[in-house]
């Protein structure tokens, strides 16, 4: 059967008739406060479409992505090379998912996954991010045979119940208890591990290299060392590093920049999916699989009905072509440097920005109480009503006046997030630098529409 030869469905069409009524959409039949928030802040916008780092709308006009879907657009959107692989592999009509045979597609990629790390042996995928975390807290609970995994204060890792059960956000776990026996240590704080690891229950920490929210990095030294203290006390170090992974910070894993880490389990997703098909993995120690798959009888003990689909094989297989064809992770650490310090050079100039941080194209910029007495009684303002509100006066005019999508890095935070497309260069910090330093200067300066604006977010913060 050809194209030609297919009747009914057309997609074009469909989106041609019903794509205005997205919004209205998303309001009865999905998430509702969605786009009541995207209303509320000036965020609906209509995109037609996007390539590498770019969006453009209805009207022909460029966005700048500083956000990349939370960091799934590693290599841009609609890269070609992945675009060829999955018509490529769709075109070759392979027998996927038969369930009872070994297709090359997920040995190809577990292959070449496995040296970048060469510590590790053996690959389980899955469909994303948080069905990696749930992977890695299941194999590190059996392997050990003891219950109690430790997280770090404001880590995410995910949304589902095992890894909610490692978030450290309350307000995403409030109202979804009971969860998993785990506990939160500050990051950093080796005191506060060892204590519990005295108890003698813990069957691994789980941490981010550099959390994303608020995009706070562990101190030198800490991955390293926690890793000694768990091994004594026979427990695992999971890295997680489905954001942090895939060359985003400089380095192709986070936990690389500290020498002499080598964790148990490493848990990634977003960039390995090259934007198109759901991918997770979680690679791990040889041992730790051949506990959990002892024998035939345990053979699907762990599964995912879609993991390893030949579509995802290949958008991963892809993605890591063109992230050492591209250079990639160099342009990451080179790119990144070039945005940190052209930022942390404003930190001076204004006093509303008080810090700049982050490793390669991730980076956190913070905001902080002025001193003058007319920007504090403002920051004051804000600051009663909810914190984290003056970042999102930072956040809409970015969008709304320069056409630069970013995000706030978490509930109750002053800090933006900048996690682009790795393929973003010198002309993206050029335009991203000089306008975050218009929006600065307009703060700095009284700007009112800026501040007016500020006050309806007081507004509807206190009516919420």
């Amino acid at each position: 059967m050809t194209d030609g030869d297919i009747k009914g469905f057309d997609l074009p069409r469909l989106l041609a008739e019903r794509g205005g009524e997205r919004y209205e959409l998303h309001s009865r039949h999905l998430n509702h406060q969605l786009p009541r928030m995207l209303h509320t802040i000036g965020f609906d916008k209509v995109y037609e479409r996007a390539e590498g780092a770019y969006f453009w709308d209805e009207d022909g006009q460029d966005y700048l992505d500083m956000l990349a879907g939370f960091g799934v657009m590693g290599v841009g959107r609609h890269h070609p090379v992945v675009r060829k692989a999955l018509h490529d592999v769709l075109d070759a009509s392979l027998a996927d998912l038969t369930r009872f045979d070994c297709q090359p597609l997920p040995g190809l990629l577990a292959e070449k996954l496995l040296a970048y790390t060469p510590h590790l042996d053996r690959v389980f995928f899955g469909n994303s991010g948080t069905e990696a975390v749930e992977t890695a807290l299941k194999f590190a609970r059996y392997a050990t045979a003891k219950p109690r995994v430790l997280y770090c204060t404001h880590a995410f890792h995910g949304l589902t119940t095992g890894s909610l059960s490692v978030n450290g956000e309350d307000g995403f776990r409030d109202g979804f208890a009971p969860l998993l026996p785990d506990t939160a240590v500050p990051l950093g704080d080796l005191g506060a591990l060892e204590r519990e690891l005295r108890r003698g229950d813990v069957a691994a920490l789980i941490v981010e290299p550099i959390q994303g929210k608020g995009v706070l990095e562990a101190p030198p030294g800490y991955l390293r060392a926690a890793q000694e203290l768990l091994h004594r006390h026979k427990a695992l170090l999971i890295a997680d590093e489905v954001q942090t992974g895939i060359g985003r910070t400089g380095a192709f894993f986070a936990y690389q920049h500290e020498s002499g880490v080598e964790p148990d389990l490493v848990c990634v997703a977003k960039t390995l999916s090259g934007g198109y098909v759901p991918v997770g993995a979680t690679l791990g120690k040889d041992w730790i699989f051949k506990k959990v798959y002892s024998s035939m009888d345990r053979v699907l003990v762990h599964s995912a009905s879609f993991g390893s689909n030949a579509q995802a094989m290949a958008a991963g297989l892809a993605v890591l072509s063109v992230l050492e064809d591209e250079r990639l992770v160099e342009n990451a650490r080179v790119t990144g440097d070039l945005l940190r310090s052209r930022l942390a050079a404003l930190v001076d100039k204004y006093e509303l920005l008080h810090d700049v941080r982050g490793r390669g194209l991730m980076i956190g910029i913070e905001f902080g109480r002025p001193k003058s007495l007319g920007l504090r009684g403002r920051w004051t303002m804000l600051q009663a009503a909810r914190k984290g509100l003056f970042a999102q006066m930072v956040v809409v005019p970015l969008l709304q006046k320069h056409r630069i999508l970013t995000q706030v890095s978490g509930d109750h935070l002053e800090v933006i997030k900048l996690i682009p497309p790795l393929v973003v260069g010198e002309k993206e910090v050029d335009r991203f630098v000089d306008a975050f330093t218009a929006v600065m200067d307009e703060a700095h300066g009284g700007g009112s529409l800026m501040w007016d604006f500020g006050r309806t977010l007081v507004k509807q913060a206190l009516q919420a």
